[in-house]
């Protein structure tokens, strides 16, 4: 017997390590390894790991715990309990991390221990689910969104030379989803021992994420390089192009009572445009899960269990995400307008079909096209934020287009709750809705056209 558990053991070491090998060969392909992009597609595999042990234990005590109308009510309530606080505190988590351009592994590291923190705190109070649950969850929400503007800033630092932006963005998005998959079953394995056990879980790997945060390169906290630029709020005579000055020559500083003030609204339409697109299908996203949540466990598709129904819902929607990286892994890095315009008319044309011919195929359809359009649209407004916004604000430009989305995310979510629980009726309103958005963005379209090149900031 003890030979047999030591060669076991034995058999399940080399496996691990081989796996491991493995692993770390496919994050470290294409120059990630030496420029140290590697490091930071780990780091975000551990932070979506994390972050989906604490979804599995809130889901269990908040969803499917209690029967569907005591469950809609609880989720409105998350919802705005959570989410109320969210859109006044998320607008300052850009402005704040962009005083920290030489701390932004400490600023990773800080949103993973208090994440691990708040996990083992929450652990002892999931049972109950009651209000006590709802402020440390916002807690969650917030370090999580923080480690998402930080980590979007980085990556442009640790780009190898032979990738682009997109492929880059789309490699460290394929992690995370992929981590995800096997965080739901560990989850739900952790869960039958005792609802809090998913949340200890989310401790112990965030405390290894707030290890391996300085374990990334010096070059994430170096500003050597970097160029900052000056925002102007009015557009420049014909003929004038912006200039780009760096840290060591800085431009002449015009009149205090001439200079216009900087704002966000100059990060250029493109970005604008792709915003807009990506809002829409964030929205799509939430009205979808809320929705087709509850109206599975009221009448599932197919003749389906409603556990059942659920997960093959839920594993469509997995599947297109971890397409729309890997897409995003072959495109070219051109055209990221019309990417993300294509993704809105695709996930629009799957809501219709859905709307028109309800029914199992159509739903698992408009569940995986959803998914995929809204994460290869994702990778595409980063693209335009990295290539167009200036430096100085790019940190603010993604805290407020994160803000923007996770509103519109919940937004779609508390229509989804409010509906009638009845499939054509809810699918033709998301369909209307997409519509008229897809119809705003093609005009914008085609008076913005698509660049291949980043356009000048306007600067002092």
């Amino acid at each position: 017997m003890v030979r047999t558990a030591s060669a076991a053991g034995s058999r399940t070491g080399k496996v691990v390590h081989g796996t491991g090998r493995r692993i770390r060969r496919a994050t470290a392909a294409e120059g990630a390894g030496e420029s140290g992009l590697a490091k930071l597609i780990e780091l975000h595999a551990l932070n979506a790991f994390g972050d989906m042990l604490i979804t599995v234990a809130l889901a269990s005590t908040i969803f499917f715990s209690v029967p569907t109308g005591e469950a809609r009510g609880r989720v409105a309530l998350y919802l705005l309990v959570t989410m109320a606080p969210f859109a006044l505190l998320a607008p300052v988590i850009g402005p704040l991390l962009d005083r920290l351009p030489h701390g932004r592994r400490a600023a990773m590291a800080m949103s993973m221990l208090a994440r691990a923190v708040l996990a083992w705190t929450m652990a002892g109070v999931v049972t109950g689910g009651g209000l006590a649950l709802y402020p440390e969850a916002l807690g969650v929400l917030v370090a999580s969104k923080a480690y998402g503007v930080v980590r979007s800033v980085v990556v442009p630092r640790l780009l190898p030379s032979r990738l682009s932006l997109v492929k880059a963005n789309s490699r460290v998005t394929l992690a995370g989803l992929l981590a995800t998959m096997v965080a739901a079953g560990v989850g739900g394995l952790l869960h039958l021992i005792g609802p809090g056990w998913p949340l200890r879980g989310a401790f112990l790997v965030f405390v290894a994420g707030t290890l391996m945060a300085f374990h990334l390169p010096h070059t994430v906290d170096s500003a050597k390089g970097e160029q900052r630029a000056v925002l102007h709020a009015e557009e420049h005579p014909a003929g004038h192009h912006g200039v780009l000055h760096g840290r060591n020559t800085p431009a002449p500083e015009p009149a205090a009572e001439q200079r216009p003030k900087a704002s966000l609204r100059t990060v250029g339409p493109s970005v604008i445009l792709a915003l807009r697109a990506m809002a829409a299908m964030r929205w799509l996203v939430g009205f979808l899960v809320m929705f087709l949540a509850f109206l599975l466990r009221e009448e599932p598709i197919g003749g389906l269990q409603p556990t059942l129904a659920l997960g093959v819902v839920a594993l469509a929607a997995g599947t297109g995400n971890a397409i729309g990286s890997a897409l995003g892994s072959w495109l070219r890095p051109r055209g990221p307008e019309m990417t993300v315009t294509a993704m809105l008319l695709l996930a629009g044309c799957a809501t219709a079909a859905a709307a028109l011919w309800y029914g199992t195929v159509t739903v698992v359809t408009v569940a995986a096209t959803s998914g995929m359009a809204a994460s290869l649209g994702k990778l595409s407004l980063d693209a335009l934020i990295q290539r167009d916004v200036p430096e100085s604000v790019r940190t603010s430009a993604f805290a407020r287009s994160e803000t923007l989305l996770q509103m519109s995310w919940v937004a779609g979510g508390a229509v989804g709750i409010l509906l009638p629980l009845n499939g054509a009726l809810g699918l033709s309103v998301a369909a209307a809705v997409v519509g008229a958005v897809l119809l705003w963005t093609l005009r914008s379209l085609l008076r913005v056209g698509v660049r291949h090149r980043p356009a000048a900031p306007r600067v002092a």
